[in-house]
């Protein structure tokens, strides 16, 4: 081989695999620690209400709080937008402290993962996940932007363009290359979250090979955490809520493919099991001989007459992948989602 050419290799479809079509997966699920435990569950939703509701304590000490006998993990994301945004000055300012305080977690946390040796070169963060998609959470992110350009750290950082519940369907689309989905309109997506699970259709609008114009058709939630099932159960509600969506894009003569993407918390190895990092699921997805994608084909019907291929990659990674075509300005990116934890992955766009 030449000196000073690269090799390169070529896209895989494979579980976990980090050779994708448009870009090469660096790295993903970190789990940074210090002395108090994992960093990310410092800057994820569940630290965030914890911050405000601190606040709330403290000036309830001297005074009505503005939010009244509300508990802060009642109060919605609208909610505090509006707060912040009202003519209640105590409630637009315990918003905005609770807001301050936790970009700045954020902002020492991603100073820690820009050391990694894996994320030193990261030109542009992309923040997902749902308090992304708030006014609040954009609040946020640029206020963290702020702290770390102060701190002399060249990385830019901007919310998810997607609307942060179908980013993570829409980036399934980038699990393969454009030629597999060519003659179908569609494809079965799974995004699960240690709180919620979606299914859903994305449309793909194919025109040349380009799948960028993609779109979600229809999608199910469901909120797993309320109903605190079993693994099993889990499996057996995903199966069912994949076929009746099916059923209902063919019933619009809908071409689906047999192409199904899940994006799962943790590790995801190259036979489709989780390595670590699911400890958010119902029950035990770390198990050695858990297949998911063979659970779901013994429980599946036939799509168009063919048994669908699975891919199945970290939740952050495919959340990430929505983002392809927004960075292509930059060799090296990554994402960060704000979810139950904190999901993260760090790319480069192959050329």
């Amino acid at each position: 081989m030449p000196q000073g050419r690269k090799t390169r290799f070529p896209a895989i479809i494979q579980h976990g695999w980090h050779v994708l079509p448009r870009v090469v997966v660096d790295a993903y699920n970190e789990e940074l620690e210090d002395e108090s435990g994992f960093l990310g569950d410092r800057a994820n939703k569940g630290a965030f209400r914890s911050i405000l509701d601190q606040w709330r304590k403290n000036i309830g000490k001297n005074g009505a709080d503005p939010f009244g006998d509300t508990p802060t993990w009642k109060l919605t994301k609208s909610q505090l937008d509006k707060y912040l945004e009202g003519d209640d000055p105590l409630a637009a300012g315990l918003v905005h402290s609770a807001v301050e305080e936790f970009a700045g977690e954020l902002a020492t946390i991603t100073a820690r993962f820009l050391q990694l040796e894996e994320w030193k070169t990261t030109e542009h963060i992309v923040v997902g996940g749902g308090l992304s998609g708030s006014h609040i959470g954009r609040l946020a992110v640029g206020r963290a932007l702020l702290l770390l350009k102060e701190k002399g750290f060249g990385v830019d950082m901007s919310t998810i363009t997607n609307h942060p519940d179908e980013a993570g369907l829409l980036g399934g689309v980038e699990l393969a290359p454009s030629w597999m989905l060519d003659g179908h309109d569609a494809i079965v997506a799974v995004d699960i979250g240690g709180t919620n699970l979606r299914v859903g259709i994305v449309k793909l609008k194919l025109k040349k090979g380009d799948i960028t114009r993609a779109a979600v058709w229809k999608s199910s939630l469901w909120r797993h955490q309320d109903d605190d099932p079993s693994r099993d159960d889990a499996v057996a509600h995903m199966a069912a809520t994949i076929a009746k969506l099916v059923e209902e894009a063919q019933e619009e003569k809908l071409k689906v493919a047999p192409f199904i993407t899940v994006g799962c918390p943790g590790i995801i190895t190259r036979d489709g099991t989780i390595a670590k990092g699911a400890q958010n699921l119902p029950g035990d997805w770390q198990e050695h001989d858990f297949s998911l994608s063979g659970e779901l084909a013994e429980q599946l019907p036939l799509i168009n007459g063919h048994e669908p291929l699975f891919i199945i990659h970290n939740d952050a990674v495919v959340q990430g992948l929505s983002e392809v075509t927004k960075m292509e300005d930059v060799d090296h990116w990554g994402i960060f989602t704000i979810g139950t934890g904190l999901g993260n992955a760090r790319f480069s766009n192959r050329k």
